[in-house]
């Protein structure tokens, strides 16, 4: 048999549910609701009140990807450490919470954050003042990091798990202090897995709604939102279809400029 033919599946798979959705929303990005063609669904991505919540889906997403980074490489690397022996079970605890549904995790965050939660009862037991957690950008980011940080660090730690040590052992032979060969060795060979981890919470990250919706009460209001709100709300699937366009083209332009780190598509998959 041709290996060839062991991709038919996928490719069935990828046919159905993601190139043929991919050109209906092309089709209704460029018409109207009557079925002609028009390009003024475009213009609505860049009305004057929409373009402040592009800002800061891309502000808010950018942070969320700067933060798990910063959290997520000093695990990866401590959990790729061969002083570690239980890596591989921290691992699996990293992953424990993804499969738990994404919504649940949500909820459970929100029990931490709200009113009468978690935080709120223990700031009390301490006799300090409740905050309002809920219904700020701060409660949204950190719903973020919290559903979006394992995709930063597996990625990383697959690299860093796969580095070939030898290297490592010259640089240190060489007489390059600790400092050095991490900053001159293990960063560089590590890049693929940090672009990866990058592209994998950037991307969600900025089209999110959900997270927004449950941890920001409605105050604040993110592009993922609009999307949503033009789809279901307002049925112009039409508009809808043109900012999912036009905001995919942006991702992309940006994913294109972060590949450049990683031009031979090196970065590190989950397992």
């Amino acid at each position: 048999m041709k290996r060839r033919w062991f991709a038919t599946p996928y490719a069935l798979w990828m046919l159905i549910f993601t190139i043929v959705p991919l050109l209906f929303v092309v089709y209704f990005a460029f018409t109207t609701r009557d079925g002609a063609f028009t390009v003024e669904n475009f213009g609505k991505f860049f009305r004057p009140g929409n373009l402040p919540v592009v800002f800061d889906s891309f502000r808010l997403a950018f942070f969320c990807t700067a933060i798990c980074l910063l959290l997520g490489y000093p695990a990866a690397y401590f959990l790729a450490s061969r002083d570690f022996s239980r890596g591989r079970a921290i691992v699996v605890l990293i992953l424990l919470p993804m499969w738990m549904n994404f919504l649940l995790r949500t909820y459970a965050m929100m029990t931490l954050l709200e009113r009468n939660g978690v935080i709120n009862t223990l700031l009390e037991a301490l006799g300090l003042p409740p905050q309002s957690l809920i219904g700020t950008e701060g409660a949204v980011l950190l719903g973020m990091v919290y559903n979006y940080l394992p995709f930063m660090i597996l990625p990383i730690y697959t690299v860093l798990k796969k580095m070939d040590h030898r290297v490592i052992e010259a640089a240190e032979d060489l007489g390059a202090p600790p400092m050095k060969v991490f900053s001159r060795v293990v960063i560089p060979l590590s890049v693929p897995g940090v672009v990866s981890g990058i592209t994998m919470v950037f991307m969600p990250a900025v089209t999110t709604f959900a997270i927004s919706r449950m941890l920001g009460s409605g105050m604040i209001y993110l592009i993922g939102d609009t999307i949503e709100d033009y789809f279901i709300n307002f049925s112009n699937r039409n508009v809808g279809s043109a900012l999912s366009l036009v905001l995919m083209v942006l991702i992309v332009i940006s994913i294109g400029l972060l590949r450049k780190a990683d031009p031979k598509g090196e970065g590190g998959a989950l397992w």
